[in-house]
């Protein structure tokens, strides 16, 4: 691919570039027979070029080359497959796709985060630079058809057709609160539920010397737990009913002041960093391997991992996942993610589609599953009696190298748990319990609109992310847990908001809502 350009001039050149988007044209290779599992002859490899977010996976950001990485060789192997991955930084991941598409360089098959109408596909899907698949899928993926559920395919669907291949969840409650139970038990105070609670053993560590009670993050991603115990995530799906009005859940000036409040307590008493506005997702993760926090937010499927690799540190190191802290109504709990994270778009200049379909397919199969969650025979796991004997590694390389294999290179799965490892040990069992105990019974979410409302669309500055505030909200959250503006002036942060456009977006948000007919979904809070 060609080298990434300035966004300012990526910005310029998407409006009059997008509609002439073209791939440079891969090979037509013929079916694999690991990929078909029929083909009785050699084929021709399947050659595709794959843009690829590295999700700050440690062992994806240290490769020096990604495609010469051992598993992926093992993967074009099985799929008699020859791929290019283009890596796209987790940080910068918007900024580079924008410059993907204004500068037309876009590789054959394009993942994306956010369904159809994600931010970072700069409006391709409706500009046509990716094709159908519907008639694709019927044809070469039907192990894709038969096992990735509705919700999934209706969030990559766009005027009636499947733009894309969905990664899903069956669980869409997935961020968890982690807590250093060996840490909690020293403390001598039981498992907190409610906000005051959570405060009480934060001000307890902090007494004990633990650095950073509650590790925070910069834009309070992964550290946004007391937005969800008053309900006011201000995320791109939480939209509510408000008399007669479609209102940002910001709008509840009361709760979100309460919010602001406990971060701007835990900021003044120092119960979180005082930097934690320019921590990132790096120094957030060392500083907790390091021994160094007592509670935080992460994926609840990457509570292993993390525990093994802090045992490196401190030997002792416990971590336990305990339910959220709730507010004033009673309940809490992080926002619930979409039907599919991630997604694959195929570029509509391709020539091997039907081929590119089939690696796809492929990693629904039996075989797939195996080499994802245990690695190759005899090098990660060898066979004894019939039985796999896999052991899950337990220094930090190797368990960052695991999770690589089964998270980021298994394109398609249900990324809720991986089942297979999880359900060899006792942890792993009570891992899969906290799902579906702990985790099934929190969570926020709201009204949400597909595709994404236009008004949003138009201008950045007052459109969310699916898990950041929007910019002009953002600045003044950060300003008010830091002192720098009153809380009390939040209604005049909503009315700077109307004003960059918000009142357009509230106006085109409650017309849909209302509407039968507006070639909208509108999605009602599954919780």
């Amino acid at each position: 691919m060609k080298k990434w350009i300035p966004t300012t001039m990526a910005a310029v050149l998407l409006a009059t570039t997008m509609a002439a988007c073209s791939s440079k044209p891969a090979e037509q290779p013929a079916t694999s027979a690991a990929a078909n599992g029929a083909s009785a002859k050699p084929a021709e490899k399947t050659k595709f070029s794959i843009s690829l977010r590295t999700l700050a996976f440690g062992h994806v950001e240290k490769s020096p080359d990604i495609n010469q990485d051992k598993w992926v060789k093992k993967l074009e192997e099985l799929t008699n497959s020859d791929l290019n991955i283009v890596l796209v930084p987790h940080k910068e991941y918007e900024q580079k796709m924008i410059q993907m598409f204004a500068t037309n360089d876009i590789p054959d098959v394009v993942q994306g985060s956010g369904g159809v109408n994600g931010k970072e596909m700069a409006g391709s899907v409706k500009a046509g630079v990716f094709m159908p698949l519907d008639d694709l899928l019927k044809q070469y993926g039907p192990n894709l058809l038969k096992k990735v559920p509705k919700d999934a395919w209706d969030n990559v669907t766009y005027n009636g057709k499947i733009y894309a291949i969905p990664e899903y969840l069956s669980n869409p409650s997935r961020r968890a609160i982690f807590v250093r139970k060996d840490l909690l038990d020293k403390a001598g105070l039981g498992v907190p539920k409610t906000v005051d609670e959570y405060m009480a053993v934060l001000r307890k560590f902090k007494e004990m010397g633990v650095e950073n009670p509650y590790m925070g993050r910069e834009n309070f991603k992964y550290a946004d737990s007391f937005f969800g115990a008053y309900d006011v995530y201000p995320y791109l799906s939480m939209f509510e009913k408000s008399g007669d009005q479609i209102l940002p859940k910001f709008f509840d000036t009361e709760n979100m002041t309460k919010a602001l409040q406990t971060y701007k307590t835990m900021f003044d008493e120092g119960l979180i960093n005082k930097e934690f506005a320019t921590i990132n997702a790096t120094v957030f993760k060392n500083t907790i391997l390091a021994g160094k926090a007592g509670m935080w937010s992460m994926n609840a499927n990457e509570m292993l991992q993390w525990e093994t690799q802090l045992k490196t540190t401190v030997p002792t190191g416990d971590i336990e996942i305990i339910a959220s802290p709730t507010g004033p109504d009673g309940k809490g709990g992080h926002y619930l993610y979409g039907p599919a994270p991630r997604a694959y778009f195929i570029n509509k200049n391709v020539k091997n589609a039907a081929q590119i379909i089939k690696f796809y397919d492929w990693m629904m199969s039996d075989e797939a599953e195996k080499f994802f969650t245990f690695g190759i025979e005899g090098d990660t796991y060898k066979t004894v009696d019939g039985k796999i004997d896999y052991k899950s590694p337990t220094d930090s390389a190797g368990v960052d190298e695991e999770r690589y294999r089964q998270s980021f290179l298994w394109l398609v799965q249900d990324t809720t748990y991986n089942k297979g490892t999880l359900s060899m040990t006792e942890d792993g069992k009570k891992l899969m319990n906290v799902y579906d105990t702990t985790l099934k019974n929190e969570g926020r979410d709201g009204i949400n609109f597909e595709p994404r409302l236009e008004s949003l669309m138009k201008n950045p500055d007052i459109s969310p992310l699916s898990d950041q505030a929007p910019p002009v909200i953002l600045s003044h959250m950060v300003k008010m847990v830091y002192g720098k503006e009153p809380i009390s002036d939040w209604p005049k942060v909503l009315e700077e908001w109307k004003s960059k456009g918000g009142n357009e977006v509230i106006k085109e948000a409650t017309e849909k809502f209302n509407s039968k007919d507006s070639g909208t979904t509108v999605s009602m809070p599954r919780k």
